[in-house]
């Protein structure tokens, strides 16, 4: 289990977005579901299908267990966060984990209300800046060959070494633009 001194406030970060919403990034706790709930319960099946490559209804608990199996090493999730009124809704969620010493599998999903807005890139900045920190410095990510958002966000912010498709599904490896 993972101490309250392990816990990386340097993640935590105050973002303005184009239309001038603010938006508080930080890390996912350990074990955090309620956020992720949260998110997919606002979700189209059309978003969760493009993020999770798959038609399901919800988010399943054994996915939702690992996307909430955070250490801050290997393994971290940055949440978007929107307050207003006193109250907070989470808008994305981001997050990387290791494949091996120097490369990260990197992901992100947006609330459907908060796509085309800044969000994305500006969550996958942050992912990336505390994937490199943590010495990552080649990321994958797998992405359907119809999913353009996805496609020109990772064209802003990072350089393409390699892709690959297979049955509609493209593997691009890419390294930060800084």
């Amino acid at each position: 289990m993972i101490s309250v001194d392990e816990y990386p406030n340097e993640l935590e970060s105050d973002v303005t977005l184009p239309d001038q919403r603010r938006l508080r990034i930080r890390p996912l706790r350990p074990d955090e579901y309620g956020p992720i709930r949260e998110l997919d319960a606002r979700l189209s099946r059309r978003s969760r299908y493009l993020r999770f490559l798959s038609p399901m209804p919800s988010i399943p608990d054994s996915l939702l267990h690992l996307l909430a199996c955070v250490d801050y090493r290997r393994r971290v999730s940055l949440l978007a966060e929107y307050e207003t009124d006193g109250s907070r809704e989470v808008v994305a969620l981001g997050s990387f984990g290791a494949i091996d010493h120097s490369s990260a599998e990197v992901a992100l999903l947006v609330s459907d209300d908060w796509q085309h807005q800044g969000v994305g890139t500006a969550l996958a900045d942050r992912v990336l800046q505390a994937a490199e920190a943590r010495g990552f410095a080649r990321f994958v990510v797998h992405v359907l060959y119809e999913n353009s958002v996805m496609r020109r966000l990772l064209t802003h912010v990072g350089h393409i070494v390699s892709s690959r498709t297979r049955l509609g599904v493209s593997e691009v490896t890419f390294t930060r633009r800084t």
